[in-house]
């Protein structure tokens, strides 16, 4: 059965209700209409159970789809197939060809649309496989595409790996992944000594001549030198020396067998030395030695690792392999890298694979003999989009891969650590104080008195941003709980802060609490019921702006009545529809208001009457329209109506307690060894904060968010905030395993 939808969510619900939720998808595709699906049910025939109803609406589909809509299993009418079924006045025959032509040409649109895309074993090539072949195509290794590709959202699953937003999507997924350096101050304006390493011919001498360029040009030719230990090559020392004259700045030669400090008295005053080391094979012994010279001084040495972009893969990773492994043996650490000869590679993703999948930062880009004007900082979108732009066909899916040396088998550790780096830098930065919830959790696990003593220091720190508003939990406890839901800051973008404010180390009193917020820069207060009446004043006097969410049965004086809003209702005036979600599906709020009078809690003196505005809300299904639940808020008369947004806000943050308590039994001493109630409770109000933020947040960069650590945990879940919320507790979990390994430089990247 052919269904079309204004979108993929449209289709698929057709789908549902024709086919069932155990309906098989065959094939997908753009159209002009929207998204075409083609479907059958399990058991290959339509469900008995489903309703019989057309798979395309004649308004959404073409007019050769709407003539033969008809035609398609289980949307049949009586009759339509008999060749005697005929319109009044219409000749058999002709009507008999005209049915022909039409089963004809709707049987070759599903061939087509089962064909298209077919692997080499005759299975429907999905948008995964699609996005993986193009990799593989583009020179990247199976392994890190198959990483990539889990990680696709599932609203662009159906889209087709053509999809301009797909291809925006796996653009984004790999620059994240490419570690590279943000500017050039960032390595050329710190003192010390570099040293190019790598095999024969990669480079290294051309290199060491363009980065001492564009130091003289940063710096002047004062605090620079250069030095060779390359006494093999006839002539190398020369083509050193060529460029040291030219740049007007002195050269050192150094035995390969002689450590660097034999030099250092002679380099007194020199605060930048860069060296060009001898060519050496990856297979050479020799290559310890030499690390361990460069290493042998006072002074730090940091190494640069020269990769060739025209090499083979597979020579590529095991220059990578045992360089590292030589560095690590010398006591040293190798984390840059340098691509060289970019200019003569057939293709890009090679060397781009195994700087993704060894956790290498790349400085720079050579393409060109001349100096310096033919190397460049590493600008990850350029690379990547030039990358997935070379590609060429490849004969086995993971042939690649398997000739990779045994050493790439530690890969999938790496991809995690990697994997769970790119997540938490997107969480810190697109969430305030997510690093002040990292350090809360790394206090897991010291002893309680530890624990006490840096819970207090860090929440007496100043709020992590500087806050626009507070969102004002229950002062209750939770339901079946002891611990009430901690209080959430706002910034001035509307974001909430990741580090939750307890409320058992707050003031007692609401005023006293509004004043201590207020210190903070805080002018905007969201309050769960009305404020009593010396706060209410309070906030009246300082002129703050704020808004109670209150219950149906709140009484206020509308014409002279008193009466509940819930009764008032149907009396106010509409105003905008605002998209949201609740309890973790999409909907829509209609929002009406009605001017009111109050009494604030507490007062019982005539004329303490409050001039306000009710605001009346109605939770709807963002498909059929049904009602799901009702909201009412009271607020100042003076704030007028500019109150949607934050009323949005408060409304989405409906679902924080019981998040934070689904938290709070998920953070159990028992995994996570001995943790204080305080430290508990605010990490749990942390994550479920974080975790339900995430879900509300409908950008690229969110949805790609979301997909990754829904992939970190496993499967491929749907998009719900306990789901989300699960996965962030998975990723500190992998975190902390990834730390314990000795991998912590692949997970901070």
């Amino acid at each position: 059965m052919r269904f079309v939808g204004a979108n993929s969510r449209e289709a698929m619900r057709q789908v549902r209700e024709a086919l069932g939720d155990e309906a098989l998808i065959l094939a997908n595709r753009r159209v002009e209409q929207g998204v075409e699906i083609l479907a059958m049910a399990e058991s290959g025939t339509p469900q008995p159970e489903a309703p019989a109803r057309p798979a395309t609406s004649t308004a959404s589909a073409t007019p050769r789809q709407a003539q033969g809509a008809s035609t398609q299993v289980g949307t049949v009418q009586p009759g339509a197939m008999s060749p005697g079924a005929t319109s009044p006045g219409q000749d058999p025959a002709q009507a008999f060809e005209a049915m022909s032509a039409r089963l004809l040409e709707e049987m070759r649109d599903m061939r087509a649309l089962l064909t298209r895309g077919q692997g080499p074993a005759g299975e429907q090539e999905t948008c995964r496989d699609a996005l993986a072949r193009q990799l593989e195509e583009a020179g990247f290794a199976a392994a890190l595409a198959a990483e990539l590709v889990s990680t696709l959202p599932e609203e662009l699953a159906l889209d087709g790996a053509a999809n301009d937003q797909v291809q925006a999507w796996l653009q984004r997924q790999l620059v994240q992944r490419l570690h590279a350096l943000g500017n050039e101050g960032e390595f050329l304006d710190h003192a010390g000594i570099v040293a190019l390493i790598g095999p024969t011919g990669v480079g290294k001498t051309t290199t060491t001549a363009k980065l001492a360029a564009r130091y003289v040009k940063r710096h002047g030719t004062r605090p620079v030198a250069l030095v060779t230990t390359d006494s093999f090559r006839i002539g190398a020392h020369e083509q050193l020396r060529i460029y040291s004259r030219l740049l007007d700045v002195p050269m050192y030669a150094l035995n390969a067998d002689q450590p660097v400090s034999d030099l250092l008295e002679r380099m007194r005053g020199k605060s930048w030395v860069i060296i060009d080391t001898v060519g050496m094979s990856q297979r050479d012994q020799r290559v310890i030695e030499q690390v361990s010279h460069l290493r042998g001084a006072s002074t730090p040495v940091r190494l640069v690792l020269m990769l060739n972009a025209a090499s083979q893969p597979e020579t590529l990773e095991e220059v990578v392999v045992r360089y590292r492994q030589a560095t690590q043996a010398a006591g040293a650490e190798l984390t840059d890298c340098i691509i060289t000869k970019q200019d003569e590679a057939g293709r890009l993703g090679p060397v781009l694979d195994i700087i993704l999948r060894h956790g290498l930062r790349l400085l720079f880009v050579s393409h060109g003999q001349r100096v310096p004007e033919d190397m460049s900082l590493a600008a990850p979108d350029s690379l990547v989009h030039l990358a997935l732009s070379q590609r060429r066909p490849v004969r086995g899916a993971g042939s690649r891969q398997a000739a990779a040396p045994a050493a790439t088998r530690q890969y999938g550790l790496l991809s995690q650590g990697r994997r769970v780096a790119v997540i938490l830098r997107e969480l810190r930065r697109r969430l305030v104080g997510f690093e002040h919830l990292e350090a809360g959790w790394d206090l897991l696990g010291l002893p309680p008195s530890v624990q006490q003593q840096r819970l207090d220091a860090l929440c007496a720190k100043p709020s992590p941003l500087h806050p626009l508003g507070v969102m004002w939990s229950e002062r209750a406890k939770v339901a079946g709980e002891a611990w009430a839901m901690p209080d959430v800051a706002l910034d001035h973008d509307g974001a909430w802060s990741a580090l939750p404010w307890l409320q058992h180390r707050q003031p007692p009193g609401l005023q006293a609490r509004l004043a201590a917020a207020r210190a903070q820069g805080a002018s905007l207060h969201l309050l769960r019921g009305l404020p009593d009446a010396e706060a209410g004043a309070w906030l009246e006097r300082e002129g703050l702006a704020w808004c109670s969410l209150v219950r149906g049965g709140q009484r206020v004086v509308y014409a002279g009545e008193k009466q509940p809003l819930a009764a008032l209702a149907g009396l106010g005036e509409p105003m905008a529809q605002r998209d949201s979600r609740y309890r973790g599906a999409p909907c829509r709020l209609h929002l009406a208001r009605l001017p009111v009078t109050l009494a604030l809690k507490g007062s019982g003196r005539r004329g303490d009457e409050l001039t306000a505005q009710a605001w009346l809300g109605e939770l709807r299904d963002g498909e059929n329209d049904q009602l799901l639940a009702r909201r009412f808020w009271l607020a100042p008369a003076r704030l007028g109506n500019d109150l949607e947004p934050l009323l949005v806000t408060q409304l989405q943050s409906d679902a924080l307690p019981q998040l934070a308590r689904r938290a709070w039994q998920q953070l159990t001493p028992a995994e996570l060894g001995e943790v204080r109630a305080d430290l508990r409770l605010l990490l749990a109000g942390g994550l479920a904060t974080v975790a339900l933020q995430l879900d509300l947040v409908e950008d690229d960069s969110a949805r790609d968010l979301r997909a990754e650590l829904l992939g970190l945990a496993g499967g491929r879940q749907r998009r719900r905030d306990s789901a989300l919320l699960g996965a962030l507790v998975q990723l500190f979990l992998i975190r902390d395993a990834i730390r314990q390994l000795g991998f912590g430089e692949r997970e901070t990247g």
